[in-house]
C-alpha cells in the first residue's frame, strides 16, 4: 500500500485556465504561491522562501474552480503530489511540483471582483452569481458569500465561542 497526499494552503499567482480535453472533460489549471520564513541560523536574519506548486483539477469542480477563483485568492489545496522533470529554455534540467486536486477550499472572506477589489455584490444578485456558491470540492469553495444582496438582509450573527479548555485536549 501507498499513499502520497499533500495539502497546501498559499496564494493564486495568475487567474486559472480552463479548457477541454479531447473527451470533452473539463480541466482547470493554475499555479499556487506557498510562502515559508526560516530563521539564518548563521545571521539569525529572516529568510522568506517561496514554492511554486502546479495545480490541477478536473471535472465539473474543475468548471466552478474557473468561475469563482483569481488570481491571489488564498486556496487550501488537498490531491496527490508528483513532480516532474523538463528542460528549461535554458537548457537547464527543472523541476516541476504539481498536484492534482481532490479538494479544494476558496478561503477569501468574500469574493473579489475584476480588479482585485473586494466588493459586495450588486443589488439583488445572488452569493452564487457573485462567486460565492459552490461547494469547491469538498469545501465551502465561497467561504463568505457575496455581500447581502444590497443591505435588505441582517448579517448572520456569529455563534459565542465556547467555554473550550484547551489545554484538556488529549491532541
Amino acid at each position: 500500500m501507498a499513499l502520497c497526499k499533500v495539502m497546501i494552503i498559499g496564494n493564486l499567482g495568475s487567474d486559472p485556465e480552463m479548457r477541454y480535453t479531447p473527451s470533452n472533460r473539463a480541466v482547470t489549471q493554475f499555479n499556487v504561491a506557498v510562502n515559508q520564513s526560516t530563521k539564518n541560523q548563521q545571521t539569525g536574519e529572516w529568510v522568506e522562501e517561496t514554492d511554486w506548486f502546479r495545480v490541477s483539477v478536473w471535472g465539473d469542480r474543475a468548471e466552478r474552480m474557473a468561475e469563482t477563483l483569481r488570481k491571489g485568492n488564498k486556496v487550501f489545496v488537498e490531491g496527490r503530489f508528483k513532480t516532474r522533470q523538463f528542460e528549461g529554455r535554458d537548457g537547464q534540467t527543472r523541476t516541476s511540483l504539481e498536484i492534482t486536486a481532490d479538494s479544494i477550499v476558496n478561503l477569501e472572506r468574500r469574493p473579489r471582483d475584476d480588479e482585485g477589489s473586494f466588493n459586495a455584490a450588486p443589488a439583488g444578485a445572488s452569493p452564487v452569481a457573485a462567486g460565492g456558491g459552490g461547494n469547491g470540492g469538498g469545501g465551502n469553495g465561497g467561504a463568505g458569500g457575496g455581500g447581502n444582496g444590497g443591505g435588505a438582509a441582517a448579517r448572520p450573527q456569529r455563534a459565542p465561542a465556547d467555554d473550550t479548555d484547551y489545554d484538556d485536549l488529549p491532541f
